[in-house]
């Protein structure tokens, strides 16, 4: 509850400044994504004092987000027609959908050379081997799930994936595809997809994922039940025979939460644990972020790879830059610069719990082994 109450309050918070600055149609899409979770809060209470407070904290969030329409459209009467027209169609889909050619590769990925290579057999080998893939039947593109605790690198492995491929990388949020401004939700995703087909190879990389396909709900009507078929009928209209590949990655720390018809056969039909890094991968990391900078002799790398075991990589990240933040600071105060020592490691180590729980570490690992 906890884990959900946190993701209230961050799209809470976004929702709110966006509305602020005058963004209304984002700031609406945040609002929405913040009452369902707040919904679902409240069904879950222990008290009926709280559910009461969660259901008039929602209703008032919805009244906010109908405010942003109001707001968005006294903004469109300063508009010229030509442009409400086009506001009322949707803007061209490159208005909205980011792509690029990463330039990282598999090599400025630390570790995970299990990860790797399975990612590489499933999804890599019938792309760049396309005569065999055809020979044994095998198909090209798909969906892939990368699931994992948050800071290990989900988002990197995709972009080194599409890399690998020498694919177009398309980089979507869930709140850009639910966002009114880019017109209605599933009209969102087939631009998305037609935009990703246009290309020879694409990757498109969704984060938060479950955020967009969530287990859907018996009673009411959301358009998140209207997104998840959407999604369901392009992944499924993939065909894997084609010249034109396509793979679709979507990244989550959550998988428990997506919709279960995703994760069937022909749609993220590839899932991808993304571990807490391994030795090696906690050696990578400790030279990407500390090595890099002015370091004392003293400093054990073997000695911290081993204390650092359970910490991810963003938290390696983290202790890196606090470590430099400790001489740094003494030099700006007038101090002789030096080397960052061991004894700053360890008492940021020390000050630094690992941002991952083992109970969580015993989901994934239980979800990793029977899929749900």
């Amino acid at each position: 509850m906890g884990a959900t109450f946190a993701t209230f309050e961050r799209l809470k918070n976004k929702g709110v400044s966006a509305f602020k600055t005058g963004e209304y149609a984002v700031a609406k899409t945040y609002l929405v994504e913040a009452a369902e979770v707040l919904v679902e809060l409240a069904e879950s209470a222990k008290t009926e004092e709280l559910r009461s407070q969660h259901e008039e904290y929602a209703a008032e969030l919805i009244d906010l987000a109908k405010e942003c329409d109001r707001r968005k459209g006294q903004k469109g009467h300063a508009r010229t027609v030509a442009r409400e027209r086009a506001d009322d169609e949707g803007p061209d889909a490159s208005e909205w959908i980011v792509s690029e050619r990463p330039d990282i590769g598999y090599d400025d990925v630390a570790g995970m050379e299990d990860v790797k290579q399975e990612i590489r057999l499933k999804m890599i080998y019938p792309f760049t081997h396309p005569e065999l893939a055809r020979r044994y039947g095998v198909g090209t593109g798909g969906g892939v799930l990368l699931y994992g605790p948050p800071g290990t690198g989900k988002t990197m492995m995709a972009k080194a994936t599409a890399h690998e491929l020498d694919a177009t990388f398309f980089v979507i949020s869930p709140a850009q595809i639910m966002s009114k401004w880019v017109g209605e939700a599933e009209q969102n995703v087939r631009k998305l997809f037609e935009a990703a087909k246009s290309q020879d190879k694409s990757v498109i990389f969704i984060d938060e994922v479950e955020a967009l396909v969530p287990r859907r709900r018996s009673e009411g009507s959301t358009v998140m039940q209207r997104v998840v078929p959407q999604i369901l009928q392009e992944l499924e209209g993939f065909d894997r025979a084609a010249d034109r590949a396509l793979l679709f990655i979507g990244a989550t720390n959550k998988p428990w939460m997506l919709d279960e018809a995703m994760l069937r056969p022909g749609r993220l039909d590839t899932k991808v644990y993304i571990p807490l890094p391994d030795a090696p991968g906690r050696l990578k990391l400790l030279e990407m972020y500390l090595a890099s900078r002015p370091v004392a002799d003293d400093v054990d790398f073997g000695r911290l790879c081993d204390l650092l075991d359970g910490y991810s990589g963003a938290d390696i990240k983290g202790i890196a830059s606090q470590a430099a933040t400790r001489p740094f600071l003494e030099s700006v105060t007038g101090g002789e610069p030096r080397a960052i020592t061991m004894s700053d490691v360890l008492e940021v180590l020390e000050a630094t719990p690992p941002s991952v729980r083992a109970s969580d570490l015993v989901r994934y690992e239980k979800f990793a082994g029977s899929g749900e």
